[in-house]
């Protein structure tokens, strides 16, 4: 069900953006305007959620903050989820419901159970041109990449990614060991942090009504512009949160996994060399989160892609470009990952079904001339030396494993001693 109620008055009127510009959901490759259902601020859905802000957008949905009407005192705010209505994305949606509700129900005693988004409701919406599944969870801060650029540097310091990256590790844990669930698609965009008080939400809603967020007013909808940045903590950050399950999968399966996951420079040898991969190829990304980091704004892709040197350095692991394209390409990654880890060993070639457009009969990588020279994972640690620094080296090199059963599980990177150890 769907009614509309009247938001309250705004303060100032909100500023009408020009028609003929696209905006957020428009500046898709693939956007077609009737598979997103056309919010209403100040709408209620579902007989129960009061649509107060947009806070972003993705390629298969839109998110937005809303107020559940059925808890006044204290106010309780939601996100909402609305997903597209087409075919291929609603059986993500879909999909990714039935992973959330496996998630959220597996064992919530576990410890790592509140560091992965569990959702709180769903529910259908009758759309002009077709039927949108929406999905229910806590509102949460911001991206841990976002309240990475809110530190001096843009960058953790080394105690307090100890801190964020125990926790990230006991939300794997949960995933791996009780729901049986392999995300694919770990990077700081899909990490996001709690929020430290209920006030900030309550602000943001203020904000919408003394000033309302600029929007573009069509025929049959209307397109809002996010209010999305809440500012600086008002004290530490909250803990990080995994979230976005909807190409998760499970572990559990009796044929190999073999389909294409992960971002481009995330990615784990096994799935460039078209191997099996499991529940280790989280683990791969996490190894390459922890040394990755925002690089210059001369290349969009790395600036999207930051995971641990991106969250530890500010600069990220993996971001040669090949320069007959350009860009970054799975000969540069295997290329730079031979020259920080050197070769792979010959039982992974042999698993991959691609290893033959890089590599020759005796595991010899067929384009050498791009492999770098003089780095190492030593060379690319700058904000730690002496025991911290050997101890942090010991811990990326139990996940930045070429074979997959050599690198750490969740539980057991958990006991590390570098995560045990402050300054």
């Amino acid at each position: 069900m769907s009614l509309t109620t009247s938001p309250p008055s705004p303060v100032k009127s909100s500023q009408q953006l020009v028609h003929n510009i696209p905006i957020e959901e428009e500046l898709l490759p693939d956007y077609q305007f009737q598979h997103f259902y056309p919010v209403k601020l100040g709408q209620v859905l579902d007989g129960a959620y009061e649509v107060v802000v947009k806070i972003g957008y993705g390629s298969s949905s839109t998110v937005w903050l809303a107020k559940d009407t059925r808890c006044q005192q204290p106010t309780r705010f939601v996100a909402l989820k609305i997903c597209t209505n087409d075919h291929a994305d609603g059986d993500s949606a879909s999909h990714e419901l039935n992973i959330s509700n496996h998630i959220a129900s597996a064992n919530p005693s576990h410890p790592g159970w509140g560091f992965v988004r569990t959702i709180l409701d769903s529910f259908e919406l009758k759309g002009p041109h077709g039927t949108h599944l929406c999905l229910v969870y806590e509102p949460l801060r911001e991206p841990l990449w976002l309240l990475q650029t809110r530190y001096v540097g843009d960058r953790f310091s080394p105690d307090l990614l100890k801190l964020i990256l125990r926790y990230i590790l006991y939300g794997l844990d949960y995933l791996h060991s009780e729901c049986h669930v392999i995300h694919t698609d770990l990077k700081p965009d899909n990490i996001l942090v709690g929020l430290e008080s209920l006030s900030v939400l309550e602000q943001v809603a203020r904000d919408e009504v003394e000033e309302p967020s600029p929007h573009k007013d069509l025929e049959d909808r209307t397109i809002y512009l996010p209010r999305n940045d809440f500012g600086d903590p008002e004290s530490g950050p909250g803990k990080p949160v995994l979230t976005d399950f909807d190409i998760a999968v499970s572990g559990d399966v009796s044929h190999p996994l073999l389909h294409l996951i992960q971002p481009d420079s995330y990615r784990a040898p096994e799935v460039v060399l078209g191997a099996p991969w499991s529940y280790s190829a989280d683990i791969w990304n996490v190894g390459i989160m922890v040394n990755y980091g925002p690089s210059s704004a001369k290349n969009a892709f790395i600036l999207t892609l930051r995971q641990m040197w991106d969250l530890l350095e500010g600069r990220s692991l993996c971001d040669q470009e090949d320069p007959e394209y350009g860009r970054h390409t799975d000969r540069t990654h295997l290329s730079q990952l031979i020259g920080l880890l050197g070769p792979p060993p010959k039982v992974l070639l042999d698993q991959g079904e691609y290893s033959p457009k890089w590599f020759n009969s005796e595991g010899t990588f067929k384009f050498s001339e791009l492999i770098p020279t003089g780095i190492s994972l030593a060379d690319r640690v700058t904000v730690m030396d002496g025991n911290d620094k050997r101890l942090f080296l010991d811990f990326a090199g139990r996940m930045l494993q070429w074979l997959p059963e050599n690198r750490g599980t969740a539980k057991e990177l958990l006991a590390d001693p570098w995560l045990h150890s402050f300054l």
